[in-house]
C-alpha cells in the first residue's frame, strides 16, 4: 500500500495563511505527521505533493495510478470549480479521499459545493490537520476491505 497526498493552491502557506482557519502548523510539519502516521498504519510509502497549478495536480493524479494504491486529496479552491481535476480523478482507477482542514459547509456559500465529491470515495472536512489522518484511516479501510 502506497499513498499520495496531494495539496492544492495556497496550502504551501499553512502556518502563515489564516491561522484561525487552518492552524499554526507549517505545511512541512503537517506532511511529516502524515508520513509518520502512514507508516504506523502500514503504508509502505507516503509522498506529499503540493502545487498551486491545476495542470500539475492533474498530471500527478494521472501518474499516481501507476505508483500508488490511493490518494488523499485537498484540492483547495479547485474543489469548488475544477471539472478538469474531477475528470482526472474519474479517469484513474484508484480510490481518492477528499479532505479539507476547514468545514467547507460552515464557510462561504461558494465553498459548500464540491465538484470532485461525486468521483471521490468520500469526503472528510473540518478537523484541521487531523482531516489528513482520518483520510489515511479511510483509505486503509478501503484498500484492505475493498469497500
Amino acid at each position: 500500500m502506497n499513498v499520495l497526498i496531494i495539496n492544492g493552491p495556497n496550502l504551501n502557506l499553512l502556518g502563515e495563511r489564516e491561522p484561525g482557519t487552518y492552524g499554526s502548523d507549517s505545511y512541512k510539519s503537517i506532511c511529516a505527521e502524515i508520513t509518520e502516521k502512514a507508516a504506523e498504519l502500514g503504508f509502505e510509502s507516503c509522498e506529499c505533493f503540493q502545487s498551486n497549478h491545476e495542470g500539475e495536480m492533474i498530471d500527478r493524479i494521472h501518474a499516481a495510478r501507476l505508483d500508488f494504491s490511493g490518494i488523499v486529496l485537498n484540492a483547495g479552491a479547485y474543489t469548488h470549480y475544477s471539472y478538469a481535476i474531477r475528470d482526472a480523478i474519474a479517469a484513474v482507477k484508484i480510490p481518492v479521499i477528499e479532505v479539507h482542514m476547514s468545514n467547507i459547509h460552515k464557510r462561504e456559500e461558494f465553498r459548500h459545493t464540491s465538484v470532485i465529491s461525486p468521483v471521490c470515495a468520500g469526503q472528510i472536512a473540518g478537523f484541521g490537520k487531523e482531516s489528513y489522518i482520518l483520510g489515511l484511516y479511510a483509505l486503509k479501510s478501503i484498500l484492505e476491505n475493498k469497500v
